[in-house]
């Protein structure tokens, strides 16, 4: 029997990614995927479309987000699967988080703005037209109307951590966002650790209630995703993975070219507190 793949980091337009969830299950299904999970930033709003598309395609699909979260003052991605996005708690959070969202971007554009960078809020969420708006749009937006010539460009420019454009953004508590994933039935997991140059806090997260490490991650080599296996391995957590897919970029979508093996679903399904039909729609 062959293997089967499955990627479990992807977003669409209902955050910074440029794709629906229609295209990003075509996609999915042109890469002959088994399983895939959306993890839009800080929203659950995509997933039940994204849910009808993977109906189309034979796709089973996981519900889940991509948490904005601080540890001791640094930022921390976790990402949540399994979720029941009917969850009221769930909902009603991840509202406040979209709102730390909106208030950035004003943040960010008033930077621009003292810095002579004669960019406006609204031609951000014009383009964003989401309700968890980010840096992407930021960038797109100066590259929209001419003040940069590529977001790669805007990133380095203005919108890069130093840069003269750049503000923080306010996150929630680590604590609270593994709290919040467990209280809507889902498994917490820590985005493209490689990334984050944060491994001595692990074992406090793990400690918080930490569930797996995403191991397999586009920017992840190898030998990274190897040393990530065996340190999940050792501290008793899931390995899990996913391209972190935008969406078309520099050529073709990177969606499925992460090669996750089935078995590591399998393996968080039986992680699973309970298996519920309102965790899987």
């Amino acid at each position: 029997m062959s293997q089967s793949y499955i990627d479990l980091h992807l977003h669409t337009l209902f955050s910074d990614g440029i794709s629906t969830p229609e295209e990003v299950a075509k996609e999915a299904h042109n890469m002959d995927l088994a399983a895939i999970a959306l993890t839009d930033h800080d929203t659950i709003e995509g997933c039940q479309r994204q849910a009808e598309a993977c109906v189309e395609y034979g796709i089973e699909f996981i519900p889940g987000t991509e948490l904005s979260t601080d540890i001791q003052g640094h930022e921390m991605h976790l990402l949540g699967y399994f979720l029941d996005i009917e969850n009221e708690e769930l909902i009603r959070e991840t509202t406040r988080y979209q709102e730390n969202r909106t208030n950035r971007v004003h943040d960010l554009v008033q930077q621009l703005n003292s810095i002579g960078v004669g960019l406006h809020a609204d031609q951000v969420f014009d383009l964003a037209k989401c309700k968890a708006p980010g840096r992407p749009h930021v960038a797109r937006a100066l590259v929209k109307h001419g003040f940069c010539g590529t977001t790669d460009e805007a990133f380095t420019r203005y919108l890069r951590k130093g840069a003269p454009g750049w503000t923080p953004k306010v996150n929630a508590p680590f604590e609270e966002g593994i709290r919040l994933i467990h209280q809507a039935g889902g498994i917490a997991v820590m985005a493209h650790p490689g990334l984050n140059k944060i491994d001595h806090l692990i074992p406090d997260m793990v400690r918080a209630g930490l569930d797996g490490i995403e191991c397999w991650h586009s920017k992840h080599p190898k030998s990274t995703t190897k040393r990530y296996r065996e340190m999940a391995a050792r501290l008793g957590l899931l390995s899990t993975g996913g391209s972190d897919c935008h969406g078309p970029g520099k050529g073709h979508p990177i969606i499925g070219t992460v090669r996750v093996p089935y078995e590591i679903l399998d393996e968080m399904k039986r992680r699973l507190p309970r298996v519920s039909s309102n965790m899987q729609i």
